[in-house]
């Protein structure tokens, strides 16, 4: 049975680890047996499987592990264990092997097992023994359970009363779990068990057990990722998501099941994940159950890749899987080979059906001649009698050819519909052609026969007619149109039509078609003419004009239009004005407008948007310093307005004067020294007194605050005589100023 080309099936990958090498996401899957030695003594085996290609931890007791491996045991309903370290673990690789040997395994996997071995002398009990090894964790990617990376694993088998007393061996699993698996095809893996003693065995698919924890710096707490003691039974079951169970562990069509007898597993799994399955067998003698072995393993699926697949370019697929190749008119077919994956491939070769005579090929694509019209039958061979081998089978349809063409008529001068005229046929016969699809390369199509269609705008257009007849056979023709009319009606928008002289007009062309190409003159009435589709023109007087208009297109059609007395400018003022003082300040902050417009019958007046006046002349008082704009607007009588605009500088001043003299002697009368003025905004002000000695007397950042006589105004009195003043401070503009004088102190 031949793979599709676009059909693929699953595979398995191993995931990558998501805890650190202290975790066990490393561990798989797991199982215990046991032998009666005879006289109490057991030989016990635990078998764990490893991904040894995701960077996990060892095989706990392993040279190198983190952790010891150990186990304990359990009797009855004990709490007590029997703990036995396991030393290291006989380690060996496990063969890789899928059912198909024509799929792929992918690179990078690698699984490892562990086989611990230990004997253990056990008093004969009427209760049961039970031998558990813990280790948490599971793969944080697992599908199918609740919490997967923080869920470990419990393996575990019970040694009944019943099965000491008659000394007896438990079952154990003759083959290792699959680690590759293959969705799309039937799975049938042998989970059988060997016994010994002939006892009768009966599988079912049963829940596996957690156990461990997270808990990576107290280990060995029962929370710990390697519990040890390992915990007593019972032991909780895993949480499966729904809609998955013990029961349906990895869905698929039909589910995974398991022959009770056999122990053979099949199913058709269809979903891509890791799933957690658990194996169980119990074990009868005379009908009485003896033990239950349970295996724990982590089934794994993605995609797989077939090794040879033949595979061609087709124009479709047939009955689900074979290839149709179509011919509309040509007798002689080339075939693509997209056959893969090539270093699988080492033979091939066509094989057609021609007349009844197979002739084959040995290129790698072919070339056939047929004899005409008709269906023929061929093959794509590959690896012919091998193993992997793959065929495609090929059938080939010869039609007779169908010819796109077609005609166009239209005025070239005046804009109007183009009219297409269909001039296709088919060697089918008259009436066979069923599709017309026309694209007239200005994004618009038709699907009728003989279609007409308006161009909004001018231009070479390749237009298209793609036929298809009964025989799905198709043909594509292809010619220019050169349409260049001048349009019908000439239509123009200007921005205004009353405008205020100067007036700046836009005039929209909304004509159509027309693009760059065409040669559009205008004149706009005032003695100046321009070119371009939309232009833009400046009236600097009033009056009345009229607008001509003349459009040739690149093929020389001609037509123009005249526009009468329609544009209307109107007279503006001229807007203007002076102020008095040139330098108005805080000192100075009333400032008188005198108007200087032209043709004005009416005035308005912003002052910085805190003032408003209507009058030609106003006055205004600025209540602040700085830039302040100010805004005259003047009408004329015809409507029309002007804007005049200055900015205002209202100058920040600063007045400041040092006494000469002072007498501090306490009459309430000029008895401190500071300086007076206007110091509305200074900053970084600095009054200092100094005596003849060169010692600073007094100092203060306040201009408000003067020396009363006194050293820093409170210590002794100073003596009479002169003293240094030194003032210095920043202006609201930013000037650096400094003043000097002399304070003469009289008693």
């Amino acid at each position: 049975m031949r793979i599709l080309p676009h059909l693929r099936f699953l595979f398995f990958v191993m995931a990558s680890l998501w805890l650190s090498q202290a975790q066990g996401a490393h561990i798989i899957g797991g199982e215990f047996s046991y032998e009666c030695l005879g006289g109490g003594n057991y030989r016990f085996t635990l078998r764990l499987y490893r991904d040894c290609a995701g960077g996990g931890a060892l095989f706990d007791g392993a040279p190198g592990a983190p952790f010891s491996a150990t186990v304990s045991i359990y009797e009855g309903n004990s709490n007590v264990p029997i703990n036995i370290s396991l030393g290291a673990p006989s380690v060996k690789g496990v063969d890789l092997e899928i059912s198909n040997p024509c799929l792929i395994v992918p690179p990078g996997i690698c699984v490892e097992e562990g086989v611990y071995t230990f004997t253990r002398n056990l008093p004969l009990s009427n209760q049961s023994y039970h031998i558990t090894y813990q280790r948490c964790c599971r793969n944080n990617s697992i599908t199918n359970i609740v919490d997967p990376g923080n869920s470990g694993a419990t393996y575990t088998i019970e040694l009944t009363a019943l099965a000491q007393s008659l000394c007896n061996n438990s079952p154990s699993f003759q083959k290792v779990p699959p680690i590759v698996i293959c969705a799309g095809q039937d799975i049938n893996y042998d989970f059988s068990a060997s016994d010994v003693d002939g006892d009768a065995l009966k599988y079912y698919l049963c829940t596996p057990y957690l156990g461990g924890g997270t808990n990576q710096t107290q280990w060995s707490l029962p929370n710990g990722v390697a519990p040890n003691p390992d915990m007593p039974p019972p032991y909780n079951p895993v949480f499966f998501s729904p809609p998955y169970s013990s029961f349906n562990p990895m869905g698929g069509n039909p589910p995974l099941s398991i022959d009770p007898n056999t122990g053979l597993i099949s199913g058709v799994p269809n979903q891509q994940g890791q799933f957690v399955v658990g194996v169980c067998v119990e074990e009868y003698r005379n009908g009485q159950l003896l033990s239950v072995s349970r295996r724990d393993f982590q089934f794994n699926v993605t995609d797989c890749e077939p090794t040879v697949v033949a595979d061609i370019e087709e124009d479709a697929i047939i009955n689900g899987q074979d290839f149709l190749v179509i011919s509309c008119g040509q007798d002689t077919v080339d075939f693509t080979n997209q056959s893969y994956q090539l270093q699988f491939i080492n033979n091939f070769e066509w094989v057609f059906d021609i007349n009844g005579t197979p002739q084959s090929f040995a290129d790698w694509d072919a070339s056939v001649v047929f004899p005409g019209i008709g269906t023929y039958e061929g093959k794509l061979l590959l690896n012919p009698g091998t193993t992997c081998a793959d065929t495609a089978n090929i059938f080939v349809t010869i039609f007779p050819e169908v010819v796109s063409n077609f005609s166009f008529e239209y005025d070239t001068c005046n804009a109007g519909s183009v009219d297409f005229t269909d001039l296709s046929y088919s060697g089918a016969g008259p009436g066979t052609i069923t599709e017309w699809a026309w694209n007239f390369d200005d994004l618009n199509t038709a699907s009728v026969q003989n279609p007409g269609h308006l161009y909004q705008i001018p231009g070479t257009f390749l237009v298209k007619l793609r036929v298809t007849d009964v025989n799905g056979c198709k043909d594509v023709q292809v010619y220019p149109l050169p349409y260049y009319p001048v349009p019908d009606l000439i239509v123009v928008a200007p921005s205004e039509f009353v405008g205020c002289e100067p007036a700046e007009i836009t005039f929209t062309n909304l004509s159509f078609p027309i693009d760059e190409s065409y040669t559009v003159a205008w004149d706009f009435g005032d003695g100046n003419t321009g070119v371009g589709l939309s232009p833009t023109h400046e009236y600097t007087e009033p009056g009345l004009y009229s607008i001509l208009l003349s459009i040739t297109s690149p093929l020389g059609c001609y037509t123009d239009t005249a526009f009468i007395d329609w544009i209307e400018i109107l007279p503006s003022p001229d807007a203007g004005f002076t102020y008095t003082p040139s330098r108005p300040s805080n000192i100075e902050p009333t400032v008188q407008f005198i108007d200087q417009s032209k043709e004005a019958v009416s005035w308005r007046w912003d002052f910085s948007g805190i003032g408003f006046s209507l009058l030609s002349d106003p006055v205004f008082t600025f209540p602040d310093t700085g830039l302040q704009v100010v805004t005259q607007i003047v009408t004329h009588a015809s409507g029309c307005r002007d804007t005049a605009v200055q900015v205002i500088d209202v100058i920040p001043e600063v007045r400041y004067f040092l006494p000469n003299a002072f007498t501090p002697n306490g009459d309430g009368i000029n008895d401190t020294y500071r300086g007076e003025g206007i110091m509305e905004g200074v900053q970084r002000f600095r009054f200092q007194v100094w005596n003849r000695y060169g010692e600073l007397i007094f100092e203060s950042d306040n201009p408000y605050e003067g020396w009363n006589g006194r050293k820093q105004n409170v210590g002794d009195p100073a003596p009479s005589g002169v003293y240094v003043v030194v003032v210095s401070y920043q202006t609201p503009r930013g000037e650096n100023m400094q003043l000097k004088g002399y304070a003469v102190l009289v008693d």
